[in-house]
């Protein structure tokens, strides 16, 4: 299957990636949507974590959303996986066109990838919502509860998307324009589940369609090749 999967590399001058979560557990970050995560939200907090990452609890449980925040979706001091050094490679050697990314962590970027488009944004920017002034990560984690601005005291907000929240409409309208163009278009570490992002996929008007998963996906059926190993182990072996 990788063997496959490097002929179509080798074929290809338009590629892009799309990946979620499974991208960066490799990393040690894990998912907070596993049972695992999902099960420290409830018994810690009382909570789903889908709720908890949501516009409505943000504005109404601030302190208890960056207590979550910070313990169970910022993991300062992970590094770039095998995966994000093969797409940076690929990058590099002119063949991958962009990263469109579900994550929030960063490690493209760390990892020498230029052109990340991040459907939901990153812990790295924050902004205060009353006079929009930018704060590094460092900042929000100086603080032990609420961040505030060091201006105004207005209340800071991480530049994720949570619940309840429109994606960011000119990445998304980026992201869809690279997959039209897409001569190849690789799916990793994503369960394909959670839209607006998934249906991405459908902009995709080319015959190399590969998904990198450990289980199924809604778009199995539309995908030229599947492969069901990590994806840093399929990433580095195809590219290297």
């Amino acid at each position: 299957m990788v063997q496959v999967l490097k002929e179509l590399i080798d074929k290809s001058s338009d590629i892009v990636f799309f990946g979620g979560a499974g991208v960066s557990t490799e990393s040690n970050i894990p998912d907070f949507r596993s049972e695992d995560g999902i099960y420290k939200a409830k018994s810690k907090y009382g909570y789903s974590p889908e709720y908890m990452l949501s516009h409505t609890f943000f504005m109404k449980h601030t302190e208890e959303f960056y207590d979550f925040y910070r313990n169970q979706m910022i993991y300062k001091d992970a590094k770039p996986n095998p995966a994000h050094y093969a797409l940076a490679k690929l990058e590099q050697d002119g063949k991958l066109k962009a990263v469109i990314t579900q994550n929030i962590d960063g490690l493209h970027q760390q990892a020498g990838s230029k052109k990340v488009l991040e459907l939901h944004g990153s812990v790295h920017r924050n902004y205060c919502m009353r006079c929009s002034r930018a704060y590094s990560l460092d900042y929000i984690l100086s603080f032990e509860s609420i961040p505030l601005c060091s201006v105004c005291k207005g209340i800071i907000k991480p530049d994720v998307v949570l619940y309840e929240e429109p994606l960011n409409s000119d990445v998304l309208h980026e992201a869809v324009t690279c997959i039209r163009k897409a001569d190849m278009l690789i799916v990793g570490g994503t369960s394909l589940a959670v839209y607006p992002a998934a249906g991405l996929v459908e902009y995709y008007r080319g015959d190399r369609l590969v998904l990198i998963n450990m289980s199924e996906t809604p778009y199995d059926s539309m995908a030229n090749l599947i492969i069901r190993e990590p994806i840093g182990k399929v990433l580095e072996e195809a590219t290297s």
